[in-house]
């Protein structure tokens, strides 16, 4: 292999690296709940704060830092992310003051959101158009081993040397990172076609749009499940209710991730067989409503390889959100695809901060007690306030459904246009060619 050749290939794994990296930061607030209260003497409700600013911050930037992508190229954007999410690590660990760690928090989720579309970005612009579909599944599936790390390997290792020793690693991580995204990623000079201008008048566009307003709100209500309970909630409940080891619930947890793997390749095949991207995306919200619903309230009738199982397949219903996005372009012309899947994952995002907001709030209606100086709340708690999960996945799926009805026409007239745009194609080019 020549060097040509390689050197793509060296460009897209140090984002890739990155994208996998935001993963850990994202659920490291889960592995330290009890820790973090007991630092800070906060109440759930500031807790479900700290953790709904990484979603705020990564919500907020996902279209501008689209755009600085395309305005000044993958290589310093990256860079900066990953120095800035070092930075905002090294500040929390640094300082002991409550708004300092929640302005850290926020600026992790601003630096995190360039993962993705960073590694989107450089696959774009080195690789060839065939091979881009392959290259961002891959993408989405190694930064996935990410969220495997972030749960039992980093829990064991906190164990080993405490929280805030992993805290500096990883601060340490993301700044060398950075610096290496620096030294590999080349930028390549491309023309940029959409204006500021443009792009605000698309997003007038989209959420002017009834039925892609009501899927994304379906979409904010159904991410409870992974956003809400795997990243941060799910460990201390398992801790809880269950009197596990952090490592322990760490590692039942990160099956939800090891579903997510699979899940993908497999909603996308039934609901591209069936042609039923509605039906399939209801169902996994009915699902994952009846599963977590049977994980909080048979829970200790469970054994923990059921537990496993249970979660293994709502990884695979978490995936739901591939098909909100194939939705999402089927109901846009197709100049606004890019903007209307930023829009999206945008609105998805919110809903974890929706959710950890909620959830702490809810969990301080319940008198929190203390042991050894440090605060714990009841399995009660926990399971009454978590049930908000199921209750909201219920109406995402009754919304998506209510949304397949309301979409016919749209998609119907969609279809038209394609057929006249390919008409007057094929008339023009003959017109031509006469």
């Amino acid at each position: 292999m020549n060097k040509k050749q390689y050197l793509p290939w060296l460009m897209w794994f140090f984002p890739l690296a990155f994208f996998g990296f935001q993963f850990i930061l994202r659920l490291f607030p889960g592995l330290v709940m009890t820790e973090f209260l007991t630092k800070y003497q906060i109440t759930a409700t500031d807790f479900g704060v700290f953790a709904s600013l990484y979603y705020l911050g990564y919500a907020g930037m996902q279209i501008p830092m689209a755009s600085l992508l395309d305005k000044y190229g993958p290589r310093q954007i990256i860079a900066c992310s990953a120095l800035l999410c070092g930075f905002a690590v090294w500040l929390m660990l640094l300082c002991d003051i409550w708004w300092v760690a929640l302005l850290s928090r926020f600026l992790i989720g601003v630096g995190s959101v360039v993962g993705f579309l960073g590694t989107s970005k450089v696959i774009s612009i080195w690789f060839a158009k065939e091979k881009y579909a392959r290259l961002v599944g891959l993408t989405f599936s190694f930064g996935l081993l990410g969220a495997l790390y972030g749960g039992r390997p980093v829990s064991m290792i906190i164990e080993q040397i405490g929280w805030q020793s992993m805290l500096g690693l990883l601060g340490l991580a993301a700044i060398l990172l950075g610096l290496l995204n620096y030294s590999f990623v080349r930028n390549k000079n491309q023309k940029t076609t959409t204006s500021n201008s443009t792009l605000v008048a698309d997003l007038k566009k989209l959420i002017t749009h009834p039925s892609l307003l009501i899927l994304a709100f379906a979409n904010f209500l159904m991410v409870g499940a992974l956003e809400g309970f795997a990243d941060v909630w799910g460990v201390p409940y398992l801790m809880a209710s269950r009197h596990l080891t952090k490592v322990e619930a760490a590692s039942i947890t990160s099956f939800i991730f090891m579903g997510m793997l699979f899940g993908g390749p497999i909603l996308a095949y039934f609901s591209e067989k069936f042609k039923a991207h509605f039906q399939v995306t209801s169902l996994c919200g009915l699902l994952m409503a009846g599963l977590m619903i049977v994980i909080l309230i048979f829970n200790l009738q469970l054994s923990q390889s059921v537990l496993m199982m249970l979660m293994f397949t709502i990884g695979i219903l978490c995936c739901y959100q591939v098909i909100v996005f194939a939705i999402g372009a089927e109901l846009v012309p197709h100049h606004l695809l890019s903007v209307t899947v930023a829009f999206l994952n945008c609105i998805n995002m919110l809903g974890g901060s929706f959710f950890h907001s909620v959830i702490g709030r809810l969990m301080d209606f319940f008198e929190p007690g203390m042991v050894e100086g440090i605060k714990t709340y009841s399995v009660e708690a926990y399971t009454y306030t978590l049930l908000i999960i199921p209750i909201a996945s219920l109406i995402g799926a009754f919304l998506v459904w209510y949304s397949r009805r309301k979409s016919k026409n749209v998609l119907a007239l969609n279809q038209t246009i394609m057929v006249d745009d390919n008409t007057f194609t094929h008339k023009r080019g003959t017109h031509l060619l006469n």
